[in-house]
């Protein structure tokens, strides 16, 4: 399985719009032999960064995509932490609202985050995408 795949599953996941959408991808990609769950988020961007990082460990283990190790735990949080930085720039101190998306295949994880950004109604969007290797 290459990265680019898994890569390519955790940004589709990160962009449905209904959670029937979700569940069909899902399926489709566990077809494809790659695990796959997004979470929504939403808030302040800056006092929400550790609650990003840890709905992200907490989906992906109750979904069975990583094992119960600190490896497994850190891979998903790095992964995650550096969709993020990657996001960071436009979205400082500002609200921000969308999902996070995450798959696996093989030993790659992906997570991307795909967040509208703004104030009030005038919104942006960004989109941030993290890897590891478990």
């Amino acid at each position: 399985m290459e990265s680019r795949t898994v890569a390519q599953a955790a940004i589709s996941m990160a962009m449905t719009s209904t959670r029937e959408e979700e569940m069909e991808l899902k399926d489709k990609y566990r077809d494809e032999g790659i695990q796959a769950l997004a979470v929504d988020y939403g808030g302040e961007f800056l006092s929400s960064l550790q609650k990003v990082v840890e709905r992200a460990v907490v989906a992906s283990k109750r979904e069975k995509l990583i094992d119960d190790s600190s490896h497994s735990d850190g891979a998903v949080a790095g992964a995650t932490r550096e969709a993020l930085v990657q996001i960071m720039p436009k979205a400082l101190g500002l609200n921000v609202g969308g999902k996070v998306g995450i798959a696996r295949g093989g030993t790659h994880v992906a997570v991307a985050i795909f967040f509208a950004i703004g104030l009030l109604h005038r919104n942006d969007v960004a989109i941030g995408l993290g890897h590891r290797a478990v």
